[in-house]
């Protein structure tokens, strides 16, 4: 409990800290929808794979009238794949008045060669690390539906547009009526644009918030019009963006060993259980780890940091 909150303590400050030092607000994941939470991270020493840094913490929310788990997770800037994840026996459109419910606002760090923007397809989110200040931010996105997978590999940001048209590809254009979607609410990319150096494929906002933490896109990323505004911001022409897919990531807080599953969007893993002992044994963590903890995380794939270490 103590190292829990003395990390709370330590992240409002580092939270303070960037906002006089980069001049935007970055605030808890229990405030504002309109603001994305800003973390402390301290990457590990030395080469070779390594546990990632663990960030955030399990907040409590107490159900509202008329609340469903969409509106919940837009909130505390979840998307909707990580609260159903995490609450698989909650009803999402009526969950029960009353009832208090864990946040899951806790990841653990993707693998990041470039430390600026990383895109993890399987957890449906995107983090925009601020490496000069040690910080990170993190948004949950939509990802390409099925026949329109996002692609994975590295680019960079290629332009920004405010209040975009849209030129609605050739697929899509029966189901739409048109070749070209004004800016305005009818237009699905919302009002910002980043493009990526992948043909066709930008960061953006949406018509439709409720598509974030699915797979709704025809290959881009979408983020809620509050997040998209943020990031915009965040970004310049040459942005390094890497696009990963790692449904499996081990972290570290302290001395506990935390494991994270999610899904196989994509089915693109062959054994997850067998992904999961690969990554920790090539870090050496294999014989400090409980095998029943690593067996149920990977079971339940509920998309949080759970811990895994012998003993805890």
């Amino acid at each position: 409990m103590f190292f829990e909150m003395k990390n709370r303590f330590s992240f409002f400050l580092a939270v303070f800290a960037l906002f006089f030092a980069i001049g935007f607000i970055a605030i808890g994941p229990a405030a504002s929808v309109a603001d994305a939470a800003a973390y402390p991270y301290t990457m590990p020493a030395g080469g070779g794979k390594k546990p990632m840094p663990v960030i955030g913490f399990i907040e409590t929310h107490r159900v509202e009238e008329g609340q469903t788990i969409h509106n919940i997770a837009r909130m505390y800037g979840l998307g909707y794949n990580q609260m159903v994840l995490y609450h698989p026996d909650i009803d999402p459109w009526i969950p029960e008045a009353g009832k208090s419910i864990d946040i899951p606002s806790k990841w653990i760090l993707p693998p990041t060669q470039r430390e600026e923007v990383v895109i993890n397809i399987p957890e449906m989110r995107l983090y925009r690390f601020f490496k000069e200040h040690e910080m990170v931010k993190t948004y949950p996105i939509g990802i390409g539906r099925e026949g329109f997978d996002t692609p994975i590999g590295e680019a960079s940001v290629a332009d920004r547009i405010e209040k975009p048209s849209w030129t609605v590809p050739a697929s899509a254009q029966e189901e739409h009526g048109r070749k070209v979607v004004p800016p305005g609410p009818d237009n699905p990319l919302g009002d910002y644009w980043v493009g990526l150096s992948v043909r066709h494929i930008g960061i953006h906002g949406t018509n439709f918030p409720w598509g974030v933490g699915r797979r709704v896109s025809h290959g881009c990323i979408r983020l809620y019009p509050e997040h998209i505004e943020q990031f915009y911001r965040e970004t310049r022409p040459g942005t390094r963006v890497e696009i990963i897919y790692e449904p499996v990531k081990v972290g570290m807080r302290g001395n506990i060993i935390f494991l994270e599953v999610h899904p196989d969007v994509y089915e693109r893993i062959d054994d997850m259980e067998s992904l999961a002992w690969s990554i920790l044994q090539e870090m050496g963590l294999n014989g400090a780890v409980d095998p029943e903890a690593v067996s149920r995380v990977v079971a339940e794939q509920k998309g949080a940091p759970a811990p895994v270490s012998s003993g805890s």
